[in-house]
């Protein structure tokens, strides 16, 4: 009896230091933002508004998101048809930039950023197209 005792009170002891030295689950939090693109008509006339980029055009842009040294790509992130962004990410430090596609430039980018628990990172990006 005091054998079995001993055996269980043993196998307590291993499992509850097993499970103690498990690490914790990774803590995420969001980046998300809204994109504009422009300019996408080389003249637009006194009075009338800037054209709104189709889907098509958000398509071909992507958000990158680099890991803490600025080269290491973590994702690609898709724009949606009417310019927004969203994913979840680890906690942690991040470089954002775009692919640059053609001419396109981000004049706040390469940005980094931190993502926090649970936090909400918001980043809108205006994309120049160089078009003029």
């Amino acid at each position: 009896m005091k054998r079995c005792l001993l055996f269980l009170a043993c196998l307590i002891l291993v499992g509850s230091s097993l499970f103690a030295c498990a690490p914790d689950p990774p803590a995420f939090g969001i980046l998300e933002g809204h994109v504009t693109i422009g300019p996408l008509a080389p003249v637009v006339r006194e009075g009338q508004a800037e054209p709104t980029p189709a889907p098509e055009v958000y398509a071909g842009r992507e958000i990158v998101v680099y890991e803490r040294d600025g080269r290491t790509e973590f994702i690609r992130l898709k724009i949606d048809a009417n310019g927004n962004y969203r994913t979840e990410l680890p906690v942690g430090t991040y470089v954002i930039d775009i692919n640059h596609l053609g001419l396109d430039m981000a004049e706040d980018l390469p940005q980094e950023i931190e993502i926090t628990q649970q936090g909400s990172f918001r980043l809108d990006i205006a994309i120049d197209t160089g078009i003029r």
